[in-house]
C-alpha cells in the first residue's frame, strides 16, 4: 500500500476559513473517507489527533481533518480567532460539518468521491457526529468521549453569562481568556431539549454507532456516556476503556501512545474497516 501524503486545503466556513489537511494512500482511485471532527478547544493538530489520521490513512482510508471555522484556531494551531471563537454555536459546527461532507462528495479536496464517508467525533465533536448521523451521506459514526448533553454549564455560569453577554472561560494550555458569545447562551436554552438534544438525536443514528468512552473521563462524567448510550440504537456498540481520561492519555504537544489510545485507535479502525466500503 503506498505511503499516505498530506495536502491542505482552506475552505469557506461558517464563520471564516476552514483549515483542512487530507491523508491518503490513493488520490485516483475512489475509496472510504473519515472525516474527523475535534472538540470543544481543540483543532486538527491536536495531540492525538495526527496519529490517529495516520493510522486509518495508513488501513487504506482517506483522512479529513479540519478547524471547525469557530474554533478559534489558525492553520498553525494557535489560538489567533477569538472574534469566530466567541461567535461559535453548535449550528454553525454543524453548518462546517455539512460543508465539509459536501466538498468530499464533490471531489474538491484532491481526491475522487469517496465510495463511503465515516464520521469520528471527539467530546463535543462526538456529539456534532451524533446529530448529523442521520444524514444519508454517513456510513458509520465513532465517537470518542462523547457529550452527552450541549448544557456544559451550570446555572450560576448561565445567569452570569445572561447578565453579561459573554462568558469569559480560560485555556490552561495557552493561558489565555476566551471569550464566548451570547448567542451560545441562547442557542442551549432554545434547542438543548429539542433539535439540538444529542440522546434523542442518538435513537435517530441508522449508519453503525461505535462510542468509546474513558471509565476516568474527567470531563465527561461515565454517567452521562451511559445515558447517551442507552439513548442509541440496538445496532450500536458502546465500550468503557479501563485508565482511560478524556483524551485516552494523550497530551498536547503529542508525546507518545498509550495503551487506552492505542485501544481507542484500533477499534475505530476495526469499526470503519467493517463498515465502510
Amino acid at each position: 500500500m503506498a505511503t499516505p501524503s498530506l495536502t491542505k486545503h482552506t475552505l469557506p466556513g461558517a464563520l471564516g476559513p476552514l483549515y483542512v489537511d487530507v491523508l491518503t494512500g490513493d488520490r485516483n482511485a475512489p475509496r472510504p473517507a473519515v472525516l474527523i471532527i475535534h472538540g470543544f478547544k481543540g483543532f486538527k493538530d491536536w495531540g492525538m489527533f495526527p496519529p490517529l489520521a495516520g493510522h486509518l490513512a495508513r488501513a487504506g482510508f482517506t483522512v479529513v481533518t479540519f478547524n471547525l471555522s469557530g474554533s478559534g484556531v489558525d492553520d498553525d494551531g494557535e489560538f489567533t480567532l477569538l472574534d469566530q471563537f466567541r461567535a461559535n454555536t453548535y449550528h454553525r459546527d454543524l453548518d462546517d460539518i455539512d460543508r465539509m461532507l459536501e466538498a468530499v462528495a464533490d471531489a474538491t479536496l484532491g481526491f475522487p468521491t469517496p465510495s463511503s464517508v465515516g464520521l469520528l467525533g471527539h467530546s463535543r465533536g462526538g456529539g456534532e457526529a451524533i446529530l448529523e448521523g442521520a444524514d444519508p451521506r454517513v456510513g458509520a459514526v465513532v465517537t470518542w468521549a462523547s457529550i452527552g448533553t450541549i448544557r456544559r454549564w451550570t446555572e450560576e455560569e448561565m445567569e452570569r453569562w445572561r447578565d453579561s453577554g459573554v462568558l469569559e472561560i480560560s485555556n490552561a494550555r495557552t493561558g489565555q481568556v476566551l471569550p464566548i458569545g451570547d448567542e451560545l447562551r441562547q442557542e442551549i436554552e432554545q434547542h438543548a431539549d429539542g433539535a439540538l438534544n444529542v440522546v434523542t438525536a442518538a435513537a435517530r443514528v441508522r449508519p453503525p454507532l461505535l462510542m468509546l468512552h474513558g471509565r476516568d473521563d474527567e470531563t465527561i462524567p461515565l454517567a452521562e456516556a451511559r445515558r447517551l448510550a442507552a439513548g442509541a440504537p440496538e445496532h450500536a456498540s458502546f465500550v468503557v476503556l479501563d485508565d482511560a481520561g478524556h483524551t485516552f492519555g494523550a497530551v498536547h504537544p503529542f508525546q507518545g501512545t498509550t495503551p487506552p489510545l492505542q485501544e481507542a485507535i484500533d477499534r475505530s479502525v476495526d469499526w470503519f474497516s467493517r463498515y465502510l466500503r
